[in-house]
This record gives C-alpha cells, structure tokens and sequence, in this order.
C-alpha cells in the first residue's frame, strides 16, 4: 500500500447482516497541523495538460490522520440512500432516491421507510435527493428537500417541505415550494443539495441538466439551471440577494456557472458557503461560494469531453469568472459534504470531508485561510461510493453509500 494512504488496518471479510468494524490507530499524538505532510494522494495522470492557475490548486500534499478511529457499517440494506442529516436527539434522517425516507439510531436500528412525500421520478441521476431539518425542528417537524419532479414538459429539480409526523410514519401537508425552471428530458445533473443558512433562509443548487444544448442557460440570469440560490422557507427569493432588482435576472440565485453541485455546507467559523461539483473528464471543483460571483461552466474548466476533446474553447481561466479553490483531475466524484466540527477529534476540526463517488473514499480537505493545504483519502478499500457524509451530534461522521450501506467513522 502506498505510503500516503491512510492507514486502516486489517479489513475484516464479514457478511454485512451484523456491524463490521475496521480500526485505525497507532502510538502518536493527534496533530492539528500539516509539517507532516506527505506525497499527493493522486498518482495517475491527468485527462489534460491543463496548468492551474495557482500553487496547490490541485494535487496538494498528503496528510495522515494520526488519532486512532475506527469505522463500521451499522446497516447495509437501504434503498439508494441519498441524503442525511441529523435529528435534534441525535438520530439520522436519510432519503432513500426512490422517493422514501429513514430514521436510523447511531448504533444501526433503522425505521420503516416514511411515506407522503410527492413522487420522484428516479430514472438516470434523478429521485429523492438532499434534505435538510428547520432550524426550529423540535417545535415545529419541518422537513425541507430536493427531488426530480417530472411534468409534461420533462423533469424539474424541485423543492418541497412537509411535517414529520409525530410517530414517523409519514410526513403531512408536503408542498412543492419552488421548481427550477425550464423543465428539461433527461436524468442528468439535478443537483440536489439543500441546507439552511444562518438567517434561516435555504440554500440549494441545480445542475445543467447534463445536454450540451443546455449549457448556455446556465450563463443565462433568467433561468434557473446551473446555478445556487436563496430562498424563504415559503419558496420566494429571500431578501438581500445578489440580482435583487435587476432586470432580466432572477432574485432567487445567488451564484451561477455551475456543472452539477452536490455538495454544499456552512464553515463551521467562517459562516461562508463551500460547494463542489462534478466537472467533465476531469476538472471537478472545490469552491468558496460568494454571493453573484461566476463560477464559468462552461466558459472555463479544467476538465475535457468524455470523448477527449475540449470543453468549447478550452479555456481555464477568463478575466470575470472564479477560479475553483481546488481542483481534481482524474475527478474524485464529488457528492455530499460537511464540514467536521467537535472537539472529539481535534485534528479533523474544521476539515471539510467529501464523498467521493467513482473514486469510492472519503476525501478530508485540510483548508487554512481560504486554501487547501492537504489531501487524506479515508475508508479507500471499503469499494463503496460514497454519496453524502455528515456530522453526528455524538462527533462522529455518518455517511451512506450507492450500495445501501450506513457507516459511521468515530474516535477509536
């Protein structure tokens, strides 16, 4: 094993009906800084000659988690799990794509799928996606999320709201509070992440639907593909945003020149939004998210075409639009993301963890004044594709996977 991998220990080969455990641990103590750090953690050549823009945009160095922690998989027969988040008494709410969600205790008690939720049309990269709870949940249940909601003209990403029951059967009065308009064919690049900042309002993003001939709208402030946006709870632009009051522009965006976003969360310091997305061949994107800035797909990339050639005029920077804070090429897949912030394992606080999903690890991003200093791979022999990951109120990191699997990712 290469030495830059983090080190996981021996795997033990068990049939996945009780909890697995894999332990990592060794004699030193935890460090919160980087002095260690190694070779980069990606080894095979990039899809394109492309050169970053600044030092260590891409293939930072690698760094090693040094405090003991162990993982397990709590259950491994969910439904195409898609999201999770955590419930104010420390249980685990998830979608599962097919248009159904779960609560999960953090020792792998799973409850039956909940129903009421408007149907999701799950073809493709479509279904039931992120969630995310109303900062007021214990009073008022409020669930909000994103899904593909198709209608006559094709297929929207959607965003809906409704009240968990109070024995959790089935969620009450679900109501569609915004559709991302224009509808399009296809199953492609939805986007899906939804989260709550910290005035109360939501923030989600959409993707460019995937086609070619789609791409343009997403430069464009009229239409709603390609972008991220705020909004109120009741689904109308929320106040203070970026194109409030221009002509010929939405209210409700609050950034564009997005391929498809599925990962977005808050600095647990800073309060600022962090988002990746999935590039091409290549090129996907770590990027700190500034209100009405231009994040250019696909005027700018780092990636290529699946079919080798390049993104329109193979441009990767452009006088206007916002280089990525980071950038992987080969792509890492990136899906969900949190950012780690308990004391329980101090050298992980404030480190951004991915899911990656062909790539199958979890990516920890060491990110210190806006730029990231290093790269660890975590649970990389696991095989999974990681789809979202969060943090428990316990400490611990939470993560589902495309193959029905719960894990959880604690201190040893």
């Amino acid at each position: 094993m290469p030495k830059f991998l983090p080190i996981i220990g021996a795997f033990l080969a068990v049939a996945f009906a009780s909890c697995s455990t894999q332990t990592t641990s060794n004699n030193q103590q935890a460090v919160t800084d980087t002095s260690g750090a190694g070779d980069p953690v990606e080894t095979k050549a990039p899809n394109s000659n492309y050169k970053p823009a600044f030092e260590g945009q891409t293939r930072i160095a690698g760094v090693k988690t040094t405090t003991p922690y162990e993982h397990k998989v709590l259950f491994s027969s969910l439904d195409k799990p898609w999201g999770i988040t955590s419930l104010p008494d420390g249980r685990l709410l998830m979608t599962q794509k097919t248009g159904t969600m779960r609560i999960a205790t953090t020792d792998g008690q799973v409850g039956e799928p909940i129903t009421g939720l408007p149907a999701v049309n799950a073809n493709g990269q479509g279904g039931l996606l992120g969630l995310t709870i109303d900062p007021d949940f214990s009073n008022n249940r409020m669930v909000y999320w994103a899904f593909s909601e198709k209608v006559a003209e094709g297929t929207h990403t959607s965003i809906a709201k409704g009240k968990l029951s109070a024995d959790e059967k089935k969620i009450e009065n679900a109501t569609v509070i915004y559709r991302a308009t224009p509808a399009k064919q296809g199953g492609a690049h939805f986007g899906g992440r939804v989260l709550f900042d910290k005035t109360g309002h939501l923030i989600f993003g959409t993707g460019d639907r995937g086609d070619k001939e789609n791409r343009p709208l997403v430069q464009q402030l009229n239409t709603s593909l390609g972008k991220t946006f705020r909004i109120t709870t009741d689904g109308k632009p929320a106040p203070g945003n970026p194109f409030e009051g221009q002509a010929d522009a939405r209210a409700e965006i609050y950034s564009l020149g997005h391929r498809n976003p599925q990962g977005l969360a808050l600095h647990p310091v800073t309060g600022e939004l962090w988002e990746t997305e999935f590039g091409p061949k290549g090129g996907d994107e770590l990027n700190r998210i500034v209100p009405g800035k231009n994040y250019g797909w696909p005027t700018i990339t780092y990636g290529i075409e699946y079919s080798g050639e390049a993104v329109g005029d193979s441009q990767t920077q452009k006088e206007g639009l916002e280089q990525p804070v980071y950038y992987w090429d080969p792509v890492l897949s990136p899906s969900g993301i949190c950012f780690y912030s308990s004391d329980i394992m101090p050298e992980w606080k404030n480190n951004l963890f991915i899911g990656g999903l062909s790539s199958t690890h979890i990516a920890r991003i060491v990110i210190e004044n806006n730029k990231v200093v290093g790269e660890e791979r975590l649970l990389a022999n696991e095989g999974e594709r990681f789809r979202d990951i969060t943090m428990g109120k316990d400490g611990a990191l939470y993560a589902v996977t495309d193959g029905g699997k719960l894990y959880r990712i604690a201190k040893k």
